[in-house]
């Protein structure tokens, strides 16, 4: 089990390795590598999200048990990702004063409180803090919603097209909609078991 969690850690990494290569290695300019880290960061916090409406509608197979046990570590390379993002914009920002003149765009501070809301569920995903924590684990992880609402105003709010928020949207909204259905066919018992 601990080869299979190192590979896919270097999966994870492989983009950010290829980034920060790129960038040091004059390849490409900071603010090229800005949309890309962002992206990624969204697409990582939708693969953490998606397996438990999934499996709650599909039910508990093979496939649904093993992305459930990825689950946290995509949600860490997530905030990782964001960390990218930000360390990419200061890259590109260059100097504190310009970045301190921007934190009161709409589209910046959103950003910068979807990454500190991504670090809460971050900081704890860790077996110890999740028997720490108990039931309270699960209410912290729930961050991460509002964390993935802010970065997508944040995008749109940077790049004025909603098709591609819209197309990162689209999957969780789908599996939002199945897990409702799979609820409503539950019997209350059924419900107050979950």
């Amino acid at each position: 089990m601990r080869g299979k969690r190192l590979l896919l850690w270097a999966v994870l990494a492989l983009p950010a390795a290829l980034m920060t290569y790129d960038l040091l290695s004059g390849r490409v300019l900071a603010m090229d590598l800005l949309h890309p880290s962002g992206e990624l960061s969204v697409r990582l916090m939708v693969a953490a999200m998606l397996p438990g409406p999934l499996a709650e509608f599909f039910g508990l197979n093979r496939f649904f048990r093993a992305w459930l046990a990825v689950r946290r570590n995509l949600g860490v390379a997530a905030f990782l990702y964001g960390l990218l993002h930000l360390a990419i914009y200061v890259a590109d920002m260059r100097m504190l004063s310009a970045i301190v003149d921007e934190l009161t765009l709409p589209a910046i501070w959103t950003g910068w409180l979807a990454l500190a809301l991504m670090s809460v569920p971050a900081a704890i995903s860790f077996n110890a803090a999740m028997r720490a924590l108990k039931r309270r684990w699960k209410q912290v992880q729930m961050f991460v919603y509002p964390a993935f609402t802010l970065a997508l105003v944040h995008w749109l709010l940077l790049d004025w097209a909603w098709q591609p928020a819209i197309i990162h949207l689209a999957p969780l909204i789908a599996a939002w909609l199945l897990r409702l259905i799979a609820r409503s066919r539950k019997t209350p018992i059924e419900r107050s078991a979950v």
